[in-house]
């Protein structure tokens, strides 16, 4: 796999993409800090950019499908060094309206590009490679967020917003650079729709055939909501860790929890195939998607200083082993003239539930306390769990009866 010049150039553009969004991150919240007073209004700044990206998902999933992912990745790819300008006049005119417009663009482009990167990965790696693909390029991503938010914290000490936009411009320009060498084999379009390659029958039925194709396959709607129970901890994660510190009066902790996720995520995204090998991907989502949930249980215990620690350590793997194997298991089972749409389908769907996750989040801990929350969310997600999985079984059961009665 790795004398596969597409993948260094998927793991490279992964990794300058994080570093470039993370910095800009930090100096948007920088900004915001300077210029927007109420902590509502801030968060309806971010939710308006997340709007956006939702809103646009499925013309986003319909160009994915009818164009060459390549091209897709370099327009999204341009799209983000236009968002960076919007902001370069929000800092000279002090505006958050302009902010608002960056937000939007970047977003929009994050809504093109993360479910063409989906797509094109089946593209450039064998089927057996993928799920070592999937554990290697969270594992960039995940170091490329630790890296640009340390990087961004230290730039921030000693040069203005100016000098951190232009550094995450001008890893977005290296991007844009490292796409251009790209290259993957597709079929090509046939008056505008997407042909098989064999029969050429035209494949592209716009973006409501996503129903029809979920619905042939309902281990797929399953998994979909099973992505349900690492956003509960995922949606409020920051929230959660400040709300741990406040409550140990450590502010020192929340670096040590960063630091302990972020390694345990590492960790799994590495042993993520072995670990996998010889398995049934379905049955080890469910085994790793309980793993997530008694991680989120045991911050009922905060009132040790190492229980968190271990918390998050657990969600860490669990997490890094749960998402490369969703990943796999989305671009196996679906027909790849499919990705573009299904892909931002997901893109939407997880955008949707981190949102509606952040809130609650706030709401409950103002309301009920961490203990209480977590009961509840943990609580909520093994019950999940355990409707999904005999569910499936119940399935499985009827589609054995139904071979033995043709038989």
């Amino acid at each position: 796999m790795y004398k596969n010049r597409n993948v260094w150039i998927i793991l490279s553009g992964e990794f300058l993409a994080g570093i470039g969004l993370w910095m800009s991150i930090i100096a948007n919240l920088e900004f915001m800090q300077r210029h927007i007073p109420s902590d509502f209004m801030k968060s309806l700044v971010l939710f308006i950019g997340l709007l956006a990206g939702v809103l646009i998902g499925p013309l986003a999933g319909k160009v994915i499908d009818k164009h060459k992912k390549k091209t897709v990745l370099m327009y999204a790819g341009a799209g983000r060094l236009v968002s960076v300008c919007f902001m370069f006049l929000a800092l000279y005119f002090d505006s958050v309206g302009w902010m608002v417009v960056f937000a939007v663009t970047l977003q929009m482009s994050a809504a093109f590009y993360f479910p063409a990167l989906q797509s094109a990965i089946p593209l450039a790696v064998p089927e057996k490679d993928l799920l070592a693909m999937n554990g290697v390029h969270m594992n960039v991503g995940t170091i490329a967020r630790i890296l640009g938010t340390a990087i961004g914290g230290i730039m921030l000490g000693v040069m203005s917003l100016y000098g951190l936009y232009m550094a995450s411009f001008a890893a977005y320009i290296l991007l844009l650079a490292s796409t251009w060498f790209l290259n993957v084999k597709e079929h090509e379009a046939v008056g505008g729709k997407r042909t098989d390659g064999a029969a050429g029958k035209p494949q592209y039925q716009g973006f409501k055939a996503i129903v029809p194709l979920l619905r042939e396959r309902p281990a797929l709607i399953n998994i979909l909501w099973l992505t349900i129970v690492p956003t509960l901890f995922i949606g409020g994660f920051n929230l959660m860790v400040i709300e741990i510190s406040e409550k140990l009066a450590d502010p020192q902790i929340k670096s040590w929890i960063y630091t302990v996720e972020g390694f345990s995520f590492i960790l799994a995204g590495l042993a993520v195939k072995k670990l996998a090998s010889g398995r049934n991907i379905g049955t080890m989502l469910y085994v790793f998607a309980v793993i997530i949930a008694l991680g989120q249980l045991s911050l009922t215990f905060t009132s040790n200083h190492w229980v968190p620690l271990v918390a998050f350590g657990v969600f860490g793997f669990g997490a890094g082993v749960f998402f490369p194997l969703i990943s796999t298991a989305f671009q196996t089972q679906i027909p790849k003239e499919y990705h573009g749409r299904f892909f931002s389908f997901r893109t939407m769907l997880e955008r949707v539930m981190f949102q509606l996750v952040l809130l609650s989040t706030g709401l409950f801990l103002d309301t009920i306390g961490l203990t209480n929350m977590v009961l509840l969310f943990g609580g909520a997600s093994l019950l999940l769990i355990g409707i999904l999985y005999v569910r499936e079984q119940a399935g499985h059961s009827r589609k054995t009866a139904e071979v033995t009665d043709s038989l």
